[in-house]
């Protein structure tokens, strides 16, 4: 439903939409700085719930003037492996490196647990022969008639997508590049990937699974991105579809088609970009992001400013995609996560979730497990009504499905309440410590910013288990994440293999090579329709000490005039990252990055005047249990949009909104900051 009419019909506005596992979730900005939200149920067509979502917040299409979308429909491919008929091409003798892989598991002590298997089955990766050595020298020229006895075998097994991966093809993508040709040829309407376009860089096996992730992807993102721009044009709107990117960028929709693997992890880096955001703003340039929603929480760190970015993730692990992207940490909790269980009688909770569908028992729409979400409900945390009254939510059901956990432990369905959200609250705890303590952060240094439709729920507690003194809770934290859609620009990452010895690298070749990089950006940012005035360029030198094997991208001025001061910054901004230098050790140049941008419009609110008033009387109260409390305390209840700059609210409080509800435990006091962010500052943390 909308929370704020976002202007007269003649008002242009952005318009941004953020799909989740449970809602689908709309953010509107005028120009004038108004806004509106809305918030719709996801549909098994996620295209439908933009639609309906966009309908809801009350806007016409033809006042779009910029439409950004991060979608889940990329990683749900990858998760649930339902993939269209799938082949690959590669070098005799490695069609095993997708499932050898690096030759480890994910729990080195766990012998019996296998890896998920390769995306494309053995009998479908082909080999054809080829050589070509590292350097890029022809050792032994392509079959093509190979390549075409392949594509009889793929045609017949009426294949809708092919990867062709050749060894060493970083160094020389001539044989790809025929390959592909011939594929295409004989295979009319099958999307072909070559590795030497997708990710030019050596490590076969990196190389080859980013290549096979893009490959399967495509035929799924294809038509979602054509229909998509179908129909948002024929309701109206005039622009480019921009989709949100794994890097923190967004991309056009023609772009997605080249690069879907970089949709894997779409919506979990908005939710990380807007809480920056919000930090950033609040005056606190050390955050986490603490993104609680209906079946997972993402978790994302931001320190002096700069969010964690890794060049090396996976959706199921042993099969790395190694386009950069923002580092995020998702674990199954969420509202909608189930309490249960196990053979020995320990309670659990997630990561099997209800979903949406049929969702928490409280919903009334078939589910009979125990929910986190009634678990609160139960507690009184959460009222009988969510989404502005939209949805109705019953206790009674709720307390039947919490009986389910309640009755083996000997607990009464208030305690087994208390217990399931306690489980909840230590997994993702634990979370935040693997994204914080193990990189060498302490949690107590960090703002905790709570979003999502669950987040400002469990952000005190999360804070509390980890000493953090500040929560942070956005003006519309159900919908932070599509905000986030709006605050990033067209991006396109480019790298390049450039293997040399740093104090023997000549500078003058290094810009050269930047200079055909940024040609290459540019040619990609003008296909995507970004004028010249709008493109910038940021340079990155990988750097690593002889003989190690990962590297450090430090980021270079754009005419690099000395090496010595290349190797300066890498030396400074080694010890920052691993806490150690060794000066007196060579450094070698693995590789260029750039980063090629074209700005985007962005959303821009000034700050509110604060009012030192007395906060607004309550709209009613109710009785909430609490953590540290036998019996329920009567907590005063509040709408958030009659808390004014300037309110300062002791706990307990229950905060309501369209979007989400606020916790404000006792010993804790929640403020309104200029930005209109609730900061909750914990006083036995202070």
């Amino acid at each position: 439903m909308s929370e704020t009419a976002p202007g007269t019909a003649t008002t242009k506005v952005r318009a941004a939409v953020d799909v989740g596992g449970t809602f689908t979730d709309v953010f509107i900005m005028g120009g004038d700085g108004s806004k509106s939200v809305a918030k719709v149920p996801s549909t098994p067509n996620p295209i439908e719930g933009v639609m309906q979502g966009v309908a809801q917040a009350g806007v016409d299409w033809a006042d779009v003037e910029l439409f950004a979308h991060g979608t889940t429909i990329a990683t749900n491919a990858l998760i649930t492996r339902r993939f269209p008929p799938s082949a690959m091409v590669t070098t005799e003798g490695f069609r095993d490196v997708v499932e050898i892989g690096r030759g480890t598991r994910e729990d080195p002590w766990d012998a019996y647990t296998e890896s998920a298997p390769p995306y494309i089955r053995r009998r479908d990766r082909l080999t054809v022969s080829e050589r070509v050595d590292h350097r890029g020298v022809v050792l032994e020229p392509l079959d093509e008639d190979g390549v075409r006895e392949a594509a009889r075998i793929l045609r017949k097994r009426e294949v809708q997508t092919v990867a062709v991966c050749f060894v060493n093809a970083y160094a020389n993508g001539d044989h790809e590049r025929r390959a592909k040709e011939i594929l295409e040829a004989e295979l009319p309407g099958v999307a072909v990937t070559a590795s030497h376009e997708i990710h030019p860089e050596i490590f076969e096996d990196e190389r080859f699974s980013t290549t096979v992730a893009n490959a399967v992807l495509s035929p799924i993102i294809r038509p979602y991105a054509r229909e998509l721009e179908e129909r948002t044009s024929a309701a109206g709107y005039a622009a480019d579809v921009l989709l949100l990117h794994s890097g923190g960028g967004v991309m056009t929709a023609k772009t997605a088609e080249q690069y879907a693997a970089r949709l894997a992890a779409s919506g979990i880096a908005a939710g990380a970009i807007a809480s920056q955001h919000v930090a950033l703003r609040a005056g606190f340039a050390n955050s986490i992001g603490f993104d609680m929603g209906g079946t997972s929480t993402d978790v994302s760190l931001s320190e002096n400013g700069q969010l964690r970015t890794t060049n090396n993730w996976h959706v199921e692990w042993g099969h790395p995609i190694c386009f950069p992207s923002i580092e995020v940490l998702t674990i199954g909790a969420g509202g909608g996560s189930l309490s249960w269980l196990d053979d020995a009688g320990a309670l659990r909770n997630g990561p099997q979730s209800a979903g949406s569908v049929p969702g928490p028992a409280c919903y009334g729409a078939g589910g009979e497990e125990p929910t986190n979400t009634d678990a609160n409900l139960v507690l009184g945390r959460v009222g009988s009504a969510l989404v502005d009254g939209g949805m109705t939510l019953d206790r009674a059901k709720a307390e039947v499905a919490l009986r389910r956990v309640a009755e083996p432990l000997g607990l009464s369905v208030e305690e087994a309440a208390k217990a399931t959200l306690r489980v909840a609250c230590a997994n993702m705890a634990d979370a935040v410590r693997l994204i914080s303590i193990r990189r060498g952060h302490d949690p107590r240094d960090f703002a905790l910013v709570a979003f999502g439709g669950a987040g400002p729920l469990h952000g005190v507690a999360v804070a509390r288990e980890l000493a953090i003194p500040t929560v942070l809770v956005p003006p519309n934290p159900g919908v932070t994440s599509a905000m986030g859609c709006l605050l990033v620009d067209v991006q396109h990452d480019i790298t390049r293999m450039f293997l040399r010895g740093a104090t023997e690298a000549d500078p003058t070749e290094i810009d050269a090579a930047f200079a055909e990089l940024e040609a290459e950006g540019r040619e990609r940012l003008a296909t995507d329709g970004v004028a010249e005035v709008d493109m910038t360029f940021q340079r990155f030198v990988d750097m690593r000490y002889q003989g190690q094997w990962r590297s450090l991208a430090v980021p270079v001025p754009d005419e690099i005039t000395s090496m010595a001061e290349a190797i300066a910054i890498f030396h400074d901004a080694y010890e920052r990252e691993h806490n150690f230098r060794r000066e007196e050790f060579p450094v070698e140049i693995y590789r260029l990055s750039l980063k090629a941008i074209g700005v985007t419009p962005k959303p821009s609110l000034a700050p509110a005047e604060l009012v030192a008033t007395a906060a607004p009387d309550p709209y009613g109260s109710r009785p909430v249990l609490f953590d540290d409390h036998d019996a329920p305390i009567d907590t005063p209840l509040y709408q958030r949009d009659d808390l004014p700059p300037g309110t300062v609210l002791p706990g307990p409080a229950v905060i309501d909104q369209l979007d989400s509800t606020t916790l404000v435990p006792p010993g804790t006091t929640a403020s309104v900051d200029a930005y209109l962010n609730i900061r909750i500052d914990l006083e036995d943390q202070a």
